[in-house]
């Protein structure tokens, strides 16, 4: 039977990522306090949705993610508590194989969370080299929302191709593609300009999500070639891309200014302008202010534009993720 709920999009979610993730976001029990009044905050703005997945977390930790969100929310009792949507990526693991496979996943998940997944996600695609796995995994992401399981479902890293290919078999099932989510900032244009996917998924009806639309931390302006960059893997990918981007940042400098904004909140506020749900990630109260700060205003056609071209113009560009699809 289908589900008759509906899930609520608001124009930003924020990414839990680093909840839990100690080898690139260097996370530890003693930050679970203040992301609990970064959970709290955030709702509290309108920023209702929480993007997890079950793979979040380090060893041990694994699924931490999802602990703390289900824990948050459950403590949570204020306002815009009716909106809240907990989006989980379920991973195209390969000892994942049947249908079966994917509701048993998001029901681990949801024990985790101790409340249902409001939207269910296929992480990756495993088209490239596993397409027979992929099909199965896609029956089950159906088979959930038929279930009534969760209150929809969405895709993590698909390009247009795939996306119109696969689109016909959820439709025949009468199960709505929610949303899309792929890698989208102005260091990560790809998706978009070479792909075409915002395009596509505007003719179907698909909300465009952004992940990593601050490029894990480049676009804040929080780090230089002079200043401390990141620890570990952060540290060498930033090493590599800094010295040429700075007609970028130095753009979003000047924009920023004119605002009376930051960095970060021009960046987040052009994809928000591009039409798409950013998604950026706040471990701090700070972070979280920031982020917020990117709501309830609009960059220009020509700042937009401006931003366009100078990143355009750049030679180098975020490393794409390995499992988007064309």
């Amino acid at each position: 039977m289908q589900t008759s709920q509906k899930l609520s999009l608001p124009t930003m979610g924020c990414g839990t990522w680093a909840w839990g993730n100690r080898l690139l976001w260097g996370y530890d029990e003693s930050m679970d306090d203040e992301l609990q009044a970064v959970f709290n905050l955030c709702v509290s703005n309108g920023v209702t949705l929480f993007d997890t997945g079950d793979s979040y977390g380090t060893g041990r930790l694994n699924g931490r993610s999802e602990q703390l969100l289900g824990r948050f929310s459950s403590d949570y009792s204020g306002i815009n508590q009716e909106n809240l949507c907990i989006a989980t990526k379920l991973a195209a693991y390969p000892w994942r194989l049947t249908r079966g496979s994917m509701v048993s996943a998001c029901q681990a998940s949801a024990r985790r969370l101790g409340r249902n997944v409001d939207l269910a996600q296929m992480h990756w695609s495993t088209a490239n080299y596993a397409p027979w796995q992929e099909e199965r995994l896609l029956d089950g992401l159906a088979d959930l929302y038929e279930k009534g399981l969760v209150k929809g479902v969405g895709l993590s890293n698909y390009g247009p191709k795939r996306l119109q290919e696969i689109y016909p078999k959820f439709k025949e099932r009468g199960v709505p593609i929610t949303t899309l989510q792929v890698q989208y900032s102005l260091l990560s244009t790809y998706p978009v300009t070479e792909l075409g996917i915002k395009d596509v998924c505007d003719q179907l009806g698909i909300q465009l999500i952004a992940y990593s639309p601050l490029a894990l931390g480049l676009l804040t302006g929080k780090y230089s070639e002079k200043d401390p960059l990141p620890k570990g893997l952060r540290r060498l990918l930033f090493k590599q891309l800094l010295p040429g981007i700075q007609p970028l940042l130095g753009c979003l400098r000047e924009i920023a200014s004119s605002k009376e904004k930051t960095m970060a909140q021009v960046a987040i506020n052009w994809c928000i302008g591009k039409g798409t749900l950013p998604i950026p990630g706040a471990k701090t109260m700070k972070q979280a202010q920031e982020n917020i700060g990117a709501l309830g205003w609009q960059l220009s056609a020509g700042e937009i534009t401006e931003l366009d071209q100078v990143a355009a113009s750049l030679d180098k560009a975020m490393v794409q993720n390995i499992f988007q699809t064309r």
